[in-house]
C-alpha cells in the first residue's frame, strides 16, 4: 500500500471516529441554532463598530465610544459562550482536537524512526507556562 492510500484509509477511519462524528453533529447543531447565529451576527457588528472606531483617524477617535463597543462585544461574547450549542460545539471540537494531536505526534514519531506499533506522543508541548504538571 502506498503512503497516498494510507492517507486515504486513515481519513476514512477519522471519518468513522465517534469523536469526528460528534464533532459534526454538534457543529451542525450550532450552525442551525438560530439564536446562537443571531449572537455570532451581533458579535461580528460589534467588533466591526471597534474595528471602525479604531482605524479612525487618532484625533477624531472617540474613545467612550471604543470603551462602550468593547463592553457589548464582551457582553455579546458571553452569551454566545454560554449558549447550550456553543458549549456542545466547544466540548466535541476540543475532543476532536485531542485526536487529531494525539494522531500528528504519532506521525511525527513514526517519521524520526520510532516504532509505528509501539510508539506514544508525549502531551507536553515543551512549555511550562500552560502546563498544569507533568503527568
Amino acid at each position: 500500500m502506498d503512503v497516498i492510500k494510507a492517507a486515504r484509509n486513515l481519513g476514512a477511519a477519522i471519518q468513522a471516529d465517534e469523536k469526528y462524528k460528534v464533532y459534526m453533529e454538534a457543529k451542525k447543531k450550532s450552525d442551525e441554532d438560530k439564536d446562537l447565529q443571531a449572537l455570532i451576527g451581533e458579535f461580528n457588528m460589534a467588533r466591526m463598530n471597534i474595528d471602525a472606531e479604531i482605524n479612525k483617524e487618532e484625533n477624531e477617535r472617540d474613545q467612550d465610544k471604543i470603551r462602550e463597543f468593547n463592553f457589548t462585544l464582551r457582553q455579546i461574547y458571553g452569551k454566545v459562550m454560554c449558549n447550550d450549542s456553543m458549549i456542545e460545539f466547544n466540548k466535541a471540537k476540543n475532543d476532536f482536537e485531542g485526536l487529531l494531536r494525539h494522531m500528528n505526534g504519532i506521525i511525527e514519531m513514526c517519521c524520526e524512526g520510532a516504532d509505528p506499533e509501539t510508539c506514544e506522543p508525549s502531551e507536553c508541548t515543551g512549555s511550562c507556562a500552560t502546563c498544569g504538571g507533568c503527568h
